[in-house]
């Protein structure tokens, strides 16, 4: 079970000038109604560098099939509940300081909840788990906070550092909403803010921006060419018509007449984007002109698909249904399949290797810090076998 931590990857996010504040983040943008892809994706990028083994994500925990129309459930019992852990009061020393239980059950309470967890729900090992996964992340902060002690950060580096998080923000009562809700106050968001500013200062001075070359990328381009392998790939644009999946029959012919005056006035040399932007019942079609950019074909709903890779480059299709609603669709360039160029990825592949390489001299710091330090832990042991206790079975009733 992987745990959400407050400062995970700490070392490697500062090395890389990123700043990690605990549950203190700019709310995501509300989710736009589909292109079809259902309704056709946008341009995806170039095919990225593989990452490497250690980012391939966990197995999906399994869960059990429900019972089967035929079968009678079986008799439901009450989940079993794991005792909390209990913990000490220093639950480790690092150079002689300590890290207490009250900061560990703090990130792992603020971890458990992030996730959407239940801390009754998790079992001993489970929980035993979490705290040895934080405490980790602890003791790398104190090593870094100690190794950085003696950089010099002014105030007005703090007060630039939080301007800059705060423009992430819509403004700033969204912001100061998200620090309550994260029990930031202001005197902890600037000690926080000084104490990275010093890791992150430190961390630059001893790991140096990676060289790489072009013989470089082009060898790992050579090793690895399968990755850059792309299917054909239409770019198309397109006007929707939306139809609800229990529209009423004449609502349905309303937006296919609809669509076929669109398709009518782009046939007649109207300019398609200018069409879009006043047509399309897409969110977002009045800023992209119903660009989708570049898409393999089993990206897209078979109908919408198999419409553009038939067409012919700039020719407008007839309205094109689909379970979104009536398309109606321009083709306006087209790739064969093949393996992308090398100048096409040379960047991307230079980017990848240079945070490969700096990953790597980050984890070496760490591993020297870590071996030059006394660092002692006092989490108690627990079995990570053992199964969660067995809840009490139920009396048969009469």
């Amino acid at each position: 079970m992987k745990f959400p931590t407050t400062r995970a990857t700490l070392a490697t996010a500062i090395a890389t000038g990123l700043l990690a504040l605990p549950a203190c983040k700019p709310p995501a943008p509300a989710e736009t109604a589909p292109k079809p892809e259902a309704a056709p994706a946008a341009e995806a990028p170039a095919q990225a560098a593989p990452a490497p083994a250690e980012a391939a994500p966990a197995p999906a925990e399994t869960t059990p099939a429900a019972p089967s129309a035929e079968e009678p459930a079986a008799e439901q019992k009450p989940a079993a509940v794991a005792k909390p852990i209990e913990l000490p009061e220093v639950v480790a020393t690092v150079n002689g300081k300590d890290i207490t239980r009250i900061q560990l059950q703090d990130i792992f309470n603020a971890a458990v909840q992030s996730s959407g967890m239940n801390v009754a729900d998790l079992s001993s090992a489970q929980q035993i788990g979490g705290y040895i996964q934080l405490l980790n992340d602890l003791i790398d902060r104190q090593l870094l906070l100690d190794a950085a002690s003696k950089e010099e950060i002014t105030n007005e580096d703090v007060e630039a550092e939080i301007k800059k998080f705060k423009s992430q923000f819509p403004d700033e009562a969204i912001f100061d909403t998200q620090m309550k809700q994260a029990g930031m106050t202001p005197e902890k968001l600037q000690s926080d803010v000084s104490e990275e500013l010093k890791i992150r200062r430190w961390m630059e001075s001893q790991v140096k921006t990676p060289e790489v070359s072009d013989a470089d990328a082009k060898s790992f381009y050579e090793s690895n060419l399968k990755e850059f392998e792309q299917p054909e790939t239409v770019k198309a644009s397109h006007i929707l018509f939306m139809v609800d999946a229990d529209a009423a029959p004449d609502v349905v012919k309303q937006k296919e007449e609809a669509a076929q005056k669109a398709a009518a006035r782009a046939k007649g040399g109207e300019d398609f984007t200018t069409l879009a932007k006043e047509l399309s019942e897409e969110p977002g079609a009045k800023e992209s002109g119903g660009d989708l950019g570049f898409f393999p074909k089993d990206r897209m709903v078979p109908e919408f698909a198999n419409a553009a890779f038939a067409a012919n480059l700039n020719d407008i299709s007839e309205p094109v249904k689909t379970q979104f609603g009536w398309h109606v669709i321009k083709v306006t360039d087209k790739k064969a399949a093949g393996t992308v160029p090398f100048q096409e990825v040379n960047n991307q592949i230079t980017s990848y290797l240079k945070s490969m390489r700096q990953r790597e001299a980050v984890q070496k710091v760490m591993k020297d810090l870590k071996d030059s330090a006394k660092v002692q832990t006092f989490l108690p042991a627990v079995d990570p076998a053992a199964p969660a206790p067995a809840a009490p079975s139920q009396p048969a009733s009469n």
